[in-house]
């Protein structure tokens, strides 16, 4: 099967003046498009739970979440998801060589071989180890127990019509590592968390696969987008509303200050705005909605770092 050809309102994987394709020499490049450095808004929603957890985990200490774990969360999330998305697409190369969108990504293209793919993500979850290390035991075992979920997600869409409720529970993880560095511990508050970040991704990751749907459907591949079709609107929105429910539910437990709920309310009325502007027929638009995300991870942050007081 020959891939279908982009037409004029599909989004392109990445785009053409990306900062890698400007300023990267060029036998660099494939290897930072498979970690998606030209993409970077996946390492933020990566590390955005790290850093909820972090905070939630820092307001009955009244701390502020201490800088130098905030960077090794920024390091980790951002070489982790590389890592992760560099073993995505080793398993992925001959589907995504089928799919307009991800037909030019650098295995389904031939500018990277699959040893040269395999190389390079050991490289990258090694530099994921060394920061793993630097944090308390707990923590690192818990972070060890992430690469299940990460190693199972990519065969997801082979066998269920919800590999973005698999891709919730690998990259939320986060809010699990990054309460236990500062609490040494797992509290209910901390699962709470964790639930409302599945419940996040379920909603923009099913915004960002109704970009695919037609190619998803051609290929044999499944998706929530393909799931729900017309009842995504109302899907996403008890989506997004569970989501702040459950970060409503850990603020309360971890005993987080007043301010929190002003933060919270405007992560709410930034995902209910997603919500409204959604038109799953209109992959530009889908792609714009899901890119904002990055902001509503850093809203939500910013409530509980301003509830540690």
């Amino acid at each position: 099967m020959t891939h279908s050809s982009p037409d004029a309102d599909r989004p392109a994987d990445a785009a053409a003046d990306n900062w890698v394709a400007r300023f990267l020499p060029r036998v660099l490049r494939p290897y930072a498009e498979l970690a998606r450095l030209d993409r970077p808004i996946g390492g933020w929603l990566l590390f955005w739970p790290c850093l909820w957890g972090l905070a939630l985990a820092a307001a009955p200490q009244n701390i502020y979440p201490p800088p130098d774990l905030i960077c090794l969360f920024l390091l980790g999330a951002f070489v982790m998801r590389g890592a992760g998305c560099t073993f995505n697409d080793i398993a992925d190369r001959h589907i995504d060589g089928q799919v307009a969108r991800t037909a030019g990504r650098p295995l389904p293209s031939g500018r990277v071989s699959v040893i040269q793919a395999w190389m390079f993500l050991i490289a990258q979850a090694l530099v994921g180890l060394a920061v793993l290390m630097q944090f308390n035991v707990t923590t690192i075992i818990i972070g060890l127990l992430s690469l299940v979920p990460v190693a199972i997600y990519p065969f997801m869409k082979r066998i269920t019509y919800w590999p973005q409720l698999f891709l919730g529970i690998a990259f939320n993880w986060g809010a699990l590592v990054g309460y236990t560095s500062l609490a040494g511990r797992l509290d209910a508050a901390a699962l709470a968390l964790y639930a409302a970040g599945i419940f996040w991704t379920l909603g923009y990751d099913t915004i960002y696969a109704h970009q695919d749907r037609e190619d998803d459907a051609l290929v044999g591949v499944k998706s929530s987008a393909l799931k729900l079709g017309d009842n995504t609107r109302p899907a996403i929105l008890f989506f997004y509303a569970s989501a702040l429910a459950w970060l409503a539910l850990a603020g309360v437990w971890g005993g987080v200050g007043v301010l929190f709920w002003a933060g919270l309310a405007i992560a709410g009325w930034q995902l209910a705005m997603q919500v409204h502007r959604l038109d799953i027929d209109n992959p530009a638009r889908c792609l714009q909605i899901f890119k904002s995300n990055r902001d509503a991870g850093f809203v939500i942050a910013a409530a509980y770092v301003l509830g540690i007081f």
